[in-house]
């Protein structure tokens, strides 16, 4: 059946052949009960296991053509898997998600009815209502760096490295060719640039397990970029140079 979904949900992995069909099986349990029209797209950006493999097989054995699963042979980053896989998505809302089932996928319906009154639904691990479960060492370190990205790009946001995220096509349209930063930061870019461009950005609770671990490679590299996106805001003015259009003209 050849579909035409309103929703485009990308679930990027790296390295996630323990989880991915299940990862996969919630989304579509959560999504079917929505009674919209939708799509899922993995993108397997680089990994060294059988992550790809187990999403086609899943898609074979269950005959889901709702399942699209694409990627390449060299890790790049959750940036260019989401560029990767927004070449592929076909809804006028597009949802994009970590695909490792840290977050629950329970609340994506929410996320999409956010979008009928914002621009750019995002989950906040500091939300009031929401139900989170992280390491102390993580949890100060995704305070630090949010109080470091307010301060340096002038965001209001409480969080943006989130992996839940919810767009109008238009701003992806707009945004995603402007966007320099592959690896951890490119969530961080994506929210900057979009804030300071204009679109309206709406935080909603998340229930989440945040199991991973954050190196101190990975900290300065995030830190650098920070940096050289602030630069790139403050100073080049870069994402603001066109006149904005609201989205939704």
């Amino acid at each position: 059946m050849d579909y035409n979904p309103e929703i485009s949900i990308i679930l990027c992995d790296y390295n996630e052949e323990d989880v991915i069909e299940n990862a996969i099986e919630k989304v579509d349990h959560v999504m079917v009960k929505t009674g919209w029209n939708y799509e899922i797209i993995v993108v397997d950006d680089g990994s060294s296991d059988n992550t790809r493999q187990k999403a086609i097989e899943y898609r074979d054995q269950n005959g889901n053509s709702r399942l699209k699963v694409v990627g390449y042979e060299k890790n790049k980053g959750k940036g260019n898997a989401i560029r990767l896989g927004f070449t592929y998505a076909r809804g006028k809302f597009v949802v994009t998600m970590d695909g490792d089932l840290d977050i629950n996928p329970i609340l994506i319906p929410r996320y999409i009815e956010a979008l009928k009154r914002s621009d750019i639904a995002i989950a906040s691990k500091w939300h009031r209502q929401s139900h989170v479960v992280i390491t102390l060492r993580r949890k100060i370190l995704s305070f630090g760096f949010n109080i470091l990205s307010r301060l340096f790009t002038g965001i209001k946001m409480r969080d943006t490295q989130s992996g839940l995220k919810a767009f109008r096509r238009k701003v992806l349209e707009r945004m995603t060719p402007r966007l320099i930063v592959n690896q951890y930061a490119f969530d961080l870019e994506l929210m900057a640039a979009c804030n300071h461009t204009g679109f309206n950005i709406a935080e909603l609770p998340v229930e989440a397990n945040i199991r991973g671990t954050i190196g101190l490679v990975e900290i300065l590299r995030m830190t650098l970029d920070m940096l050289k996106i602030a630069h790139r805001l403050r100073v080049l003015k870069y994402y603001q140079r066109d006149q904005f259009v609201p989205c939704w003209n």
